[in-house]
């Protein structure tokens, strides 16, 4: 196997397109965003990319048929704004194929004229988050101003650490293509699932990009992991150790 191939599956024409990436990360904020603008909004799916850079696993179907670890690019014809959605089942395992990953990502979104790139993450607090708010990083100071009139927050220093993997690099990188590129990250507690935070970082990008996803899904996922934090709580203060149902961990990772 390559180190990256590209397959892809099938050409489309796309007018001046935004590409927005939500590989999993903290609290799988930007994948849940991702996956749920794919399905909200119909997008299609163009290529997938499949690297040795993955973990060295293959991920086991409903049916028990296998595949192997991959990222995928869809694409959406709208209205009002054309959009390239990353997605994927898993981020690098190597330094240097976060570089070459990110770099086969941006020739990708070369080749369809992007002319703006939306990273997507969360933003890790080591607590739980009620209100989650979301923090920018941008590689081009003019756009400090214009994301903060969606609400989007610019710390000092934050985050500390960095930006870890693709939506890091992309910014980078996407840089020094001359790409303008946000990373938007939702405020969470680094250890659970988020949808709360998810649909914190969708609303504020539905603003920048101008158009509008029902966020139902999002709303009842967040409902039920409301209700597991509930219960989670509930049993550290009674030191009960029920363990939680299936239906329960599926939303932990």
């Amino acid at each position: 196997m390559e180190r990256i191939e590209v397959k892809e599956i099938k050409q489309v024409e796309l007018e001046n397109p935004v590409l927005v990436e939500g590989l999993p990360g903290i609290g799988h904020v930007g994948k849940l965003v991702a996956e749920h603008m794919i399905d909200e909004l119909g997008a299609e799916k163009i290529a997938e990319v499949y690297s040795s850079h993955f973990p060295p696993q293959v991920i086991v179907l409903a049916n028990g048929l296998v595949r192997m670890v991959r990222s995928e690019f869809y694409a959406v014809k709208g209205e009002k704004q054309d959009l390239l959605i990353l997605v994927g089942d898993h981020q690098s395992a190597t330094n240097e194929g976060h570089y070459e990953l990110t770099d086969a990502y941006l020739d990708i979104a070369k080749r369809h004229n992007v002319r703006r790139i939306y990273t997507l993450g969360g933003y890790g607090l080591g607590q739980l988050v009620e209100k989650p708010a979301v923090l920018g990083a941008v590689n081009n100071e003019a756009l400090i101003e214009e994301m903060k009139q969606y609400g989007v927050l610019f710390k000092e220093n934050e985050p500390g650490g960095g930006i870890v993997g693709a939506s890091g690099l992309l910014l980078g990188l996407g840089g020094l293509a001359g790409i303008d590129a946000i990373c938007l990250m939702g405020e969470t507690s680094g250890y659970l699932v988020d949808p709360k935070s998810a649909q914190a970082v969708l609303s504020i990008l539905c603003k920048a990009l101008s158009i509008d996803i029902n966020m139902q899904a999002l709303e009842e996922r967040a409902k039920d992991m409301e209700k597991i934090v509930a219960r989670l709580r509930e049993m550290e203060q009674t030191g009960m150790h029920e363990v939680a149902s299936e239906e329960d961990l599926r939303y932990i990772r």
